[in-house]
């Protein structure tokens, strides 16, 4: 019974990085699209952002949390495996992978909020929503 636990635990543990991979190559592969077609003029059918600026760091921030989220479930596949590590090494290893990942998703997160205040203020100074291209007031009424 032991063995089954531990193969399944295993198992989930595959699982749930290969869910973290498929996020990250899918937010990827998106923000490069998004990336190219600030280069193209004409080239994108939705509705930009009014400064260069913005849309890069739309498509920056938009990637940021999608790696966090890939980061989330790579410290839920370390948790799975730490939960089976039959020897300390093992649970010391994977306790520091656990630490540089929850580091790194923290100051990534960090990162996101400045980057979405400074939006809000910017918008602010413009009279606008964040996100949108009209006024506040406009956006209350609508």
């Amino acid at each position: 019974m032991e063995e089954y636990f531990k193969a399944l635990t295993l198992w989930l543990a595959a699982g749930t990085e290969a869910v973290a991979a498929l996020i990250i190559g899918l937010a990827t592969i998106e923000a490069a699209i998004s990336a190219l077609r600030l280069f193209l003029p004409g080239a994108s059918h939705h509705v930009r952002p009014r400064e260069p600026q913005d849309a890069k760091e739309e498509v920056r921030l938009k990637l940021g949390r999608w790696l966090a989220v890939a980061l989330e479930f790579e410290l839920g596949a370390d948790i799975l495996r730490t939960a089976v590590a039959p020897t300390w090494s093992e649970i010391g290893q994977l306790a520091a992978i656990a630490t540089i990942r929850t580091i790194l998703n923290y100051f990534l997160q960090k990162e996101i909020d400045k980057a979405e205040a400074r939006e809000r203020q910017a918008a602010e100074r413009r009279g606008t929503a964040p996100g949108s291209r009209g006024p506040v007031a406009e956006q209350a009424r609508g």
